[in-house]
């Protein structure tokens, strides 16, 4: 057994009943700090982006209970980096702009959240709506605050400044105009694919977009003898295998909803449903493949299954083809308590919780 793991039993306990409401609590107090903008628009952008995105949120403090994480810190600085993630992508997507000079600079602020050496940027300087009281600021200073206590900071600065450039990247181009959105993020990824040969442009994409990573690699920097090998075998287990399933698994959910929004969905690029079903098993088993390799191999597994739980437990995962497609990945992941969570996110939407 891992140790420090705790059990299947006492995670899933722990998760609900001790994460859930210290997320909730952050939340109502960011909140809070958004609402008396001078630009209205910001304020509701920031307002939307925690009610509607909020189990983001939620989803990515699982890592608050990663092995020697101080939880409540590990919170803090999820919440708010998530927060800042969530509030930036509508920004760039909920405007109506399409201004890449905008975009970049609006996303300096997750560049600072994980540095400590940047000054911080005036992030709204070429955006048209700039006086947000002080909201984005606050949410990288929280950030920088919890990032300043890790004992093992050093060892994990560059991987997390490397995924948030590649994130930067990506949200950047993909919030361009229909007409050039899809060559540049093309011709971008190209610099990338020759050190990922098993996958496609748009799952290298999907596989930048996600923050997991991100939230391992500070919880995993509150060990102060955190190995340099540690840290490099958990890049490459999440980079691109569990980061890239996270996001698959999001967009193929979207699907029907994007394509009617002509918002750019990654798993439209495959030839059809089954290929689609194909392509997320195969990093469903890379992932499982990945964790054995790590330190805590059965947290990471559960991580795994937590995804698969929480976004084939959605409604729109048993739409349409969606429903043969769900059932399908849900039967061959191989791992039966997977069952179990999928379960227990139904009761968790159905409740309201998630």
């Amino acid at each position: 057994m891992d140790k420090n793991y705790i059990s299947n039993t006492k995670l899933i306990t722990s998760y609900i009943y001790k994460v859930f409401p210290l997320v909730n609590r952050e939340l109502d107090i960011i909140a809070g700090m958004c609402t008396n903008s001078k630009d209205k628009i910001l304020s509701d952008l920031a307002l939307r982006s925690i009610k509607k995105k909020k189990f983001h949120a939620l989803g990515g403090s699982v890592y608050a209970l990663y092995p020697m994480a101080v939880v409540d810190d590990t919170i803090k600085f999820i919440v708010s980096f998530q927060t800042i993630s969530d509030y930036l992508d509508n920004l760039c997507d909920s405007a109506g702009i399409y201004d890449e000079r905008a975009f970049r600079q609006l996303h300096l602020a997750m560049s600072d959240a994980v540095s400590l050496e940047n000054k911080t940027a005036d992030y709204y300087r070429f955006y048209p709506y700039k006086e947000d009281n002080g909201y984005l600021n606050a949410l990288v200073d929280q950030c920088r605050k919890q990032i300043s206590k890790l004992p093992s900071y050093d060892l994990i600065k560059e991987p997390i400044k490397k995924q948030v450039k590649l994130y930067s990247d990506l949200q950047s181009l993909k919030h361009l105009g229909t007409d050039t959105r899809q060559k540049r993020l093309q011709s971008w990824a190209k610099e990338y694919l020759s050190d990922y040969r098993e996958i496609s442009t748009w799952e290298f994409s999907a596989a930048t977009g996600s923050t997991l990573n991100i939230f391992l690699h500070f919880a995993s920097a509150w060990d102060k003898n955190l190995k340099e090998e540690d840290v490099r075998n958990n890049e490459l287990a999440y980079f691109p295998w569990i980061n890239g399933l996270h996001i698959l698994l999001d967009y193929y959910i979207d699907y029907a909803e994007d394509i009617e929004t002509n918002e750019l969905n990654f798993t439209s690029f495959y030839t059809n449903q089954k290929e689609c079903e194909r392509r997320l098993m195969y990093f469903v088993d890379k992932s499982f493949d990945a964790c054995g390799k790590l330190q805590y191999p059965k947290f990471h597994a559960t991580i795994v299954k937590g995804l698969l739980a929480m976004y084939l437990s959605d409604p729109k995962a048993d739409k349409g083809f969606n429903r043969f497609t769900s059932k399908s990945i849900l039967k061959n992941s191989g791992r039966s308590n997977t069952y179990i969570y999928h379960k227990v996110c139904k009761v968790l939407r159905f409740s309201g919780s998630l």
